[in-house]
């Protein structure tokens, strides 16, 4: 009986001895959650790359037939995902409106969409979150608010908008118009993504080195007592990314 007892402990010994040894050749040849990540290894680490972190930034505008409710869509925006990063309430004259819309010179609405634009106050606003153009416009929903009743009844037009062209926001329509509008109400705004390597010394040599070397030329020309007060504001004066409007975007209380 003693012998039996010691001969089944005895093989159990020898099982568990070789699992352990099964167990130690799979991790010794094994990465630990090899198949929920992917990165370099280092000793016993798991060394991840870097995450990629880009939350897109889009413009929207809350329109003069739909100011009264500004306070009320913001807070839909909000809770939508998105946040406000920048918010401006102007009043666009004639001339400015026509150059914020200026794609669309020549068409038969343009006369009309410049008066509707430029009649009374508008709030426009910087905001972000992933995929922000595409969302936003999907949260507005179609240009024509009668079809945006009947096709997307709880989109923002659908509820805001008045008619066809009085369809209470904008929203850009890609990156593209996104940058070029942003920085038409918001000029020293920085769109991203930021340029880095080669993109960013290619817009150093277009866009920043033609405009500093003529401040630096005129501080020299100039000598004044600050000269990093000098150049500073010669460069906001002197901003290439301003609208290019002959009056100052109106201001209003």
């Amino acid at each position: 009986m003693v012998a039996a007892i010691f001969f089944h402990t005895a093989c159990d010994s020898r099982k568990i001895k070789r699992e352990l040894n099964e167990i130690k050749v799979s991790t010794a040849t094994t990465t630990p959650y090899s198949d929920k990540m992917t990165g370099e290894t280092e000793g016993d680490k798991v060394m991840m790359p870097p995450p990629h972190i880009y939350v897109e930034r889009t413009l929207a505008i809350i329109k003069p037939d739909a100011l009264q409710k500004a306070e009320e869509i913001e807070d839909i925006i909000l809770r939508s995902g998105f946040a406000i990063l920048q918010k401006r309430r102007v009043h666009l004259t004639p001339e400015q409106a026509s150059d914020f819309y200026a794609e669309h010179y020549g068409k038969l609405f343009f006369p009309s969409l410049v008066a509707y634009m430029s009649h009374g106050p508008i709030i426009a606003l910087v905001i972000s979150r992933d995929n922000a153009i595409s969302y936003w416009k999907e949260l507005i929903g179609p240009n024509n608010t009668l079809k945006a009743r009947q096709t997307h009844p709880d989109c923002l037009r659908s509820i805001y908008g008045t008619d066809d062209q009085r369809n209470a926001l904008h929203g850009s329509e890609s990156f593209t118009s996104s940058e070029r509008e942003t920085r038409f109400f918001f000029p020293d705004s920085i769109v991203e993504p930021v340029p880095i390597g080669q993109a960013a010394k290619d817009y150093l040599a277009k866009s920043v080195n033609p405009t500093l070397l003529k401040g630096l030329t005129e501080l020299c020309k100039q000598k004044p007592i600050d000269p990093v007060i000098w150049l500073a504001d010669w460069l906001l004066e002197n901003n290439p990314n301003k609208p290019c409007v002959n009056q100052p975007l109106v201001q209003v209380a």
